[in-house]
């Protein structure tokens, strides 16, 4: 592992890229406990508070974790699904929150991700996912329902969808679409839209789902993304000129 002293990115982002790389590639493996900070100052020509501040950035990745005692140190984490789910949703959510990805190509990426689980949710789902799905339809339904527990009922539903495909890594591609841009999405239209139109629409997706029509459910995903995108556009055109 090496770092390059001139470069303008700081040292202690290079040893921790370094030391990353050497872990993605297989070079360390699971639960290899990392030299000491002394002997990456020593390997790395740097002091060892630039050593601390790497570690803290693979630590803040969830790639390394510590322990303390006399057998203790840094060793390679574990990655669980769990953590690794957390931090796509994180990610997508600074992403969306600081203007780096538009409305329409999160509208567009959102829906053709989702589009691409119907056919294995009609397939798979199971009755407890359908049961999530005509449970969220029901209270979406009840007229006081607040803006926030419609736009958090909304992001269940769809969740149900995906997770009905019974692909956890789609599930994981998904979990910055849904559980991110949904609610950017939400917050944008929701003084818009038409909650009976949504729940019209959520509804033909379950019934499709249920009959394992996958085309239904498709189609019904085509008419949300347009339905959403002109929302989304005309709020914001509105915006603009006021």
């Amino acid at each position: 592992m090496k770092i390059d002293p001139d470069k303008k990115i700081d040292l202690s982002a290079q040893i921790a890229n370094a030391i990353r790389d050497a872990i993605v590639s297989g070079d360390m493996i699971v639960d290899e406990r990392l030299p000491s900070e002394a002997e990456l100052s020593d390997q790395f020509q740097v002091s060892r508070p630039t050593v601390r501040e790497a570690l803290k950035r693979l630590a803040a990745q969830s790639l390394i974790r510590t322990q303390r005692g006399a057998t203790g140190g840094a060793f390679v984490n574990r990655l669980r699904y769990e953590e690794a789910y957390g931090q796509q949703v994180t990610t997508s959510t600074l992403l969306l929150s600081m203007n780096e990805v538009s409305f329409d190509v999160a509208c567009e990426a959102r829906y053709a991700l989702e589009r691409a689980c119907a056919p294995l949710s009609a397939e798979r789902r199971s009755p407890d996912h359908l049961a999530t799905m005509r449970a969220e339809i029901h209270r979406q339904a009840q007229p006081g329902l607040s803006d926030e527990s419609f736009c958090a009922s909304d992001v269940t539903f769809h969740r149900a969808l995906v997770d009905g495909a019974g692909n956890p890594v789609l599930s994981y591609q998904l979990a910055g679409a849904v559980e991110a841009m949904q609610p950017l999405m939400n917050m944008i239209t929701f003084t818009a839209r038409s909650r009976e139109a949504i729940v019209g629409l959520h509804t033909r997706i379950a019934d499709a789902l249920e009959a394992h029509d996958a085309d239904g459910a498709d189609q019904a995903l085509v008419e949300l993304e347009a339905y959403t995108l002109t929302l989304g556009r005309d709020v914001m055109a509105a915006r603009a000129k006021g």
